[in-house]
């Protein structure tokens, strides 16, 4: 969708039809554990004036401050320091959920920044094109594990090449190389024990990812996928456990993936917890 532009307000929206009821719906996309369970460790202070934090790993993290509080419908908030390189202004995000017929609920996000200024479309655009990934996995989570105990894993690997080298790479040692949705895939000897059915493959010029629906060890959410970044490419392995034993789960695997890419693409990684 285009970015939209009015009186000095420029911003994106966008609608996903999700599972679930307005609670869970709400839970997920306004809590830290429902955060967490399907995007980035998050907290959140749940009140006007309260405090969001996101850890997106290797250090990188971002605040916010909630400047509006409607539960089970709305959800506002705006980040300050959301860009690396100055910015007009705060980004003021708005998320409402719509309870729907059938079990189902409409989410609309919409980020928005005031300023005349064109400079800052890209940056909006970016916003846009990096939600599907996160969305799909949110429908997942509210499809099979709602309101279950949840424990993320994140590890960051960078690549000293293209993107397409790297992912072969990487698509080899698990595996994943050709897996298409519907399809029970499961990790190699050598490999962290990695079992279950694929969701969704994704794959684009810039970059490559898989999401599988894993059964073994334990129930979850893996992504799997290389990414540009800069002159060179980072692989990333997003893990979200669920379930009572999730935390000792993610606790057991963590390293063991961290090792793991270090060895498959020989560069150190980058481990992000809770």
């Amino acid at each position: 969708m285009p970015i939209r532009k009015d009186d000095g307000r420029r911003w994106v929206e966008m609608e996903l039809l999700v599972p679930g009821t307005p609670e869970q719906v709400w839970d997920a996309m306004a809590t830290g554990p429902g955060m967490s369970a399907w995007f980035t460790p998050t907290t959140v202070e749940e009140r006007v004036g309260g405090e969001l934090h996101f850890d997106f790993g290797g250090g990188a993290t971002q605040r916010g401050v909630v400047t509006g509080w409607e539960p089970p419908r709305r959800l506002t908030y705006e980040e300050h320091d959301w860009s690396g390189i100055g910015s007009p202004g705060p980004l003021a995000t708005e998320i409402t959920v719509t309870g729907r017929r059938g079990g189902e609920c409409v989410v609309r996000m919409v980020h928005s920044l005031f300023t005349d200024a064109d400079d800052w479309d890209d940056e909006l655009e970016g916003f846009e094109g990096g939600w599907p990934g996160f969305f799909a996995v949110l429908r997942l989570y509210l499809r099979d594990f709602a309101g279950q105990p949840a424990a993320p894993v994140r590890v960051m690997a960078e690549y000293p090449g293209e993107v397409a080298d790297g992912w072969s790479r990487l698509a080899t040692a698990l595996a994943l190389t050709g897996a298409d949705v519907g399809q029970r895939v499961a990790s190699p000897s050598g490999a962290p024990e990695f079992g279950g059915v694929v969701e969704r493959v994704h794959q684009t010029r810039e970059s490559r990812d898989v999401m599988v629906r894993l059964d073994h060890p334990g129930n979850g959410i893996a992504v799997v996928g290389m990414y540009p970044m800069g002159d060179a490419a980072r692989a990333m392995v997003s893990l979200y456990r669920y379930g009572d034993a999730a935390a000792d789960t993610a606790a057991d695997q963590r390293q063991v993936w961290a090792q793991w890419l270090d060895g498959v693409l020989g560069r150190d990684p980058i481990v992000s917890q809770t």
